[in-house]
């Protein structure tokens, strides 16, 4: 099975900075995509960054020019580093992995247990 580990949630004040790490280990064939979404109280979990194997990215518009996702396929880790924060940002803070794991030619999502991110006025 796949372990997707994070860490680096916290508590930080409004402007301040966090840098979230997810790392993913097992029996890992390839993984396409890595991201992190987020789920706030009262509402849908939603995608805050992904990136592909070959560096494409995605990023939601209400966290654009703030996040920068980076990743470093050879170690299967992917990192998000969130500056400017705002209120807004506080939630749980999930990595998401598309895996192929040995032994099952099929794609698909793995998820860490989350991180919380709190961000005070």
């Amino acid at each position: 099975q796949v372990q997707l580990v994070e860490s680096g949630g916290g508590l930080v004040q409004a402007g301040g900075s966090l840098r979230l790490s997810c790392a993913a280990s097992g029996s890992i064939v390839s993984i396409n995509a890595m991201g992190w979404y987020r789920q706030a109280p009262g509402k849908q979990r939603e995608l805050v960054a992904a990136i592909t194997s070959g560096g494409s990215t995605n990023y939601a518009d209400s966290v654009k020019g703030r996040f920068t996702i980076s990743r470093d396929n050879a170690k299967n880790t992917v990192r998000l580093q969130m500056d400017s924060l705002k209120p807004e940002d506080t939630a749980v803070y999930y990595c998401n992995a598309e895996a192929i794991l040995t032994g099952w030619p099929f794609r698909r999502a793995y998820w860490g247990q989350g991180t919380q991110v709190t961000v005070s006025s």
